[in-house]
Parts: C-alpha cells; structure tokens; sequence
C-alpha cells in the first residue's frame, strides 16, 4: 500500500502517519523530519534550507525529491509507505508522479486531513511551546497556513482525478480520527483491488457510521461528507505493479 498524507500544518499528519503505518505495517516517511534532521546535523542540504525552514516556506522541489528518494524506493520494496508532508504543490505532485510511473509505482490513495484554522493554530502553539520549534510561533504559523492554502485546491484537484481522494475531519479525537482513516482506506483498497496488507488486528468501532469522511475516485463525482457505511465506488483491479518510487 503506497498512501500520501495531505493536511495543513497542525492537522495531525504526523501523527496519523505513525498510527497508519502502525497498523499497516508500512513505513512512516516525514520530508519535514528528514529535513529537520539535516537542518540539525547542520549538513549541507540542512544549511541551505534552515532559512526557508525557519520562515515557513516551502523547500525547493529537487531537495526534497532527493532525500526522498532512497527511503521511498526501500519502504515500497519492504511493502508500502504513507508520505507525510509531500508533494504540498501540483508542481511536486507532477514531477512525484513523473518519477513513479516510470517505475510503476504511482500512489493510488490520497488522504486529506481538515481541521478549522483556530485548532490548527491553537494545536502548533502548543506544540511549539513543548518542543521549540522555531517553525511553531504565532507569525509563521500564520505564514505556513497560508502557504498552504494557497497551493491546496489546485493540489486537492489533481488527487481528486488522478487517485483516489479521501477527506477525513481531522478536528476531532485522535482515536476517531484514526478509525476512521483505517475504515474508508480498507474500503478504498478493496475497490480498487489492492491486495491486503496488514500486520495488525483493525481497532473496532462501536459504530462506524458515526465515522464522516468524503471519499472521491478518479472518474466519479466528488460525494459531499457522507456516512462511512456509504458506497465509495469501484473500478477494475489494477495490473500488478513492480516495487519503485
């Protein structure tokens, strides 16, 4: 399974990321944290984009293509991989998907978490004052909002045609909000013929139509916020496809 996890800064990617991967079995894959990490060991990628970093805007494409490489290539020949924090443009979603399909290994699902603009900034305050990040105060969470919702409809457009889309209320309980990813990614996978793989039991839910969640595929209207117990749609079980980025 080759997922992206698409969702303004403070929505609970990472975090959602962890417990996904968790559960499936695949590995988690941050650009933030690789790039924070070579911003750390102050290597030479890391003393170009501290700045940008620091600022909040977004790394150029062909850094983060580069360090993503070599873990995204590993994690698919070790089963699947969910991709935090990458592509957060239509550009990058190009030039990701370029290098994929010669591969034969594009991405087929696309999560999208939402949260409203005052949680977000409430959740990275927070989290700022416990960690420190310098990327985590008032005026550059402003900036990184921004940033993203700039780039997110067209962004949000293309996943919405190219894969299949599923847009997950990323404001409520972290469990909820876990259940629920899990609940329409296995409908997904079904649909569209994707083979198991699990390395854990699925948590249950006492009631999972009380599980919201939008669920678009490639060719199909976009349904507006529905039960989880509604029909995502289909479509014919895919060729099987060699390990790559």
């Amino acid at each position: 399974m080759r997922l992206l996890l698409i969702g303004p800064p403070g929505s609970g990617k990472g975090t959602q990321a962890v417990h996904l991967a968790e559960h499936y079995g695949i590995a988690h894959i941050s650009s933030g944290d690789l790039l924070r990490r070579h911003v750390a060991e102050n290597t030479t990628i890391g003393r170009t984009v501290a700045a940008r970093i620091h600022r909040g805007d977004l790394v150029p494409d062909s850094i983060v293509m580069d360090i993503l490489r070599k873990p995204v290539e590993a994690a698919t020949r070790d089963g699947g991989y969910i991709l935090d924090g990458f592509p957060r443009t239509v550009e990058q979603a190009e030039t990701a998907y370029r290098v994929a399909e010669r591969l034969g290994a594009e991405v087929r699902i696309a999560v999208y978490l939402t949260a409203a603009r005052p949680e977000l900034i409430r959740r990275l305050l927070a989290r700022g004052a416990q960690t420190g990040r310098t990327d985590d105060t008032e005026h550059v969470i402003g900036h990184r909002l921004d940033v993203f919702d700039n780039a997110a409809t067209p962004l949000l457009d293309y996943y919405r045609k190219r894969e299949t889309l599923i847009t997950i209320d990323g404001d409520r309980p972290e469990a909820e909000v876990t259940q629920a990813a899990i609940t329409h990614l296995d409908r997904a996978r079904r649909d569209l013929g994707l083979p198991e793989h699990r390395r854990t039991p699925a948590p249950v839910a006492a009631d999972d139509t009380k599980l919201t969640a939008t669920v678009a595929m490639p060719g199909h209207p976009t349904p507006h916020a529905a039960r989880s117990r509604q029909n995502t749609g289909g479509g014919p079980v895919p060729p099987q496809r060699p390990a790559g980025w």
